[in-house]
């Protein structure tokens, strides 16, 4: 009974969420362009699947994935963990199991995107299939992978944020410098819809896990700071994929220009 109270909770709450987007929807089709909405039982019908599965999705979250990834960083960090394979001194390479643990939580949590998957469907419609599916995700989820494993370092060696995002943006400038323009404005995209529904809660159970396990670290001012990686490290894997890309087209061009 206290499952279904939750989700009938959660559910009422994302319909509070939902009811403003489909107010605008619907006020603009009908006030503004004055036109019928074609398939209406279709159109009602599929929000009542998009409430029901947010519903369920966070309640699954709140339940299983979020305690799941806090839990298994406070392990991974816990001295009687790490002192059976190291000696009394911890240094920061003594957490490498933490860096694995948070680059496959990066990349596997990417990968299950929906919100990505709807971004890499439409660059290939838009892109008339030169873009790839995959290969769009793949990449995001390296990118993920890197700065989530590197933001998990700054917590543990409790650097400044600061020094590794100007780092970082000065870097993605360069790239944009260099990068096809094509894939410019979609590889800043991808950076921002990486933080959604499943990695936003996983990261952050994460990040507030190590902080509150690593000697010397406090969950309010190092606990936070992993979405920050999550969003800029997408944009330049995603870049390197597409400048990767070019650079392969013009060599083959150049090798079959050469074998004629």
């Amino acid at each position: 009974m206290d499952l279904l109270g939750e989700l009938l909770k959660t559910f009422f709450e994302t319909l509070g969420d939902v009811l403003p987007i489909a107010g605008i929807l619907f006020g603009f089709q009908f006030l503004v362009l004055r036109e019928r909405i074609p398939n209406m039982k279709r159109v009602l019908l599929g929000f009542v699947y998009v409430l029901c599965g947010l519903a369920l999705f966070l309640v699954g979250l709140e339940k299983a994935l979020f305690p799941l990834g806090k839990v298994m960083a406070a392990q991974l960090t816990h001295p009687s963990f790490l002192i059976d394979y190291v000696g009394d001194v911890l240094e920061w390479d003594d957490y490498y199991w933490v860096y694995l643990f948070a680059a496959a939580i990066g990349f596997s949590t990417t990968i299950a995107e929906p919100s990505l998957i709807a971004v890499a469907m439409k660059a290939r419609q838009v892109s008339g299939g030169a873009i790839s599916i995959w290969g769009l995700r793949i990449a995001v989820a390296i990118g993920v992978a890197i700065g989530i494993a590197l933001g998990t370092f700054r917590i543990i060696t409790g650097t400044p944020l600061h020094y590794y995002i100007v780092t970082g943006y000065i870097m993605v400038i360069i790239q944009t410098i260099f990068a096809p323009r094509l894939i410019v404005a979609l590889a800043y995209d991808s950076g921002g819809v990486t933080t959604s529904t499943v990695t936003v809660p996983l990261v952050t159970a994460l990040g507030l896990g190590l902080a509150s396990t690593v000697p010397g670290r406090s969950p309010l001012l190092d606990g936070f700071g992993l979405i920050a990686f999550a969003s800029l490290f997408p944009i330049m894997s995603v870049m390197a994929y597409a400048q990767l890309s070019e650079w392969r087209a013009r060599r083959d061009a150049r090798a079959n220009k050469e074998g004629d």
